[in-house]
């Protein structure tokens, strides 16, 4: 049973590869409506413009040339904005970053400082931590 499900299985499948193979073929090579088109004279002039055509069209977006230059001006000002003002924000947030990290080193250094003056004995060196004990 199962091989006669493989056996049909695969043959549906050879089925359907053979017959877009051949809608390819067709498709590639030319049928019927290939072969009016090439007759037909007047697809060329629908394809092509002509010459006068292009070349009004070509003069009319010459006229509209400034306007998307002011447009390019204006998006590109917008951008130096944006990122000038993102350049500040940044600069704000690392001074203030910055001046956290030092406030919080010198409360450290002053608590240091506080227990060395605590530990100090009289001897030299003061620190425990400096001791050689032989």
């Amino acid at each position: 049973m199962p091989g006669r499900k493989a056996l049909l299985l695969s043959c549906l499948s050879a089925l359907v590869l053979l017959s877009t193979l051949r809608e390819g073929t067709r498709a590639s090579v030319g049928g019927r409506q290939a072969a009016e088109a090439r007759e037909v004279p007047g697809v060329q002039q629908k394809i092509f413009m002509q010459e006068s055509d292009a070349s009004s069209f070509l003069q009319r977006r010459g006229r509209r040339s400034p306007k998307l230059h002011a447009e390019n001006r204006q998006k590109l000002r917008a951008d130096e904005l944006r990122r000038e003002y993102y350049e500040e924000q940044r600069n704000k947030f690392e001074n203030l970053a910055e001046e956290q990290k030092d406030e919080q080193e010198e409360r450290s250094w002053e608590a240091v400082e506080q227990w060395r003056q605590w530990h100090y004995d009289g001897l030299f060196p003061s620190y425990l931590y400096d001791r050689h004990h032989i």
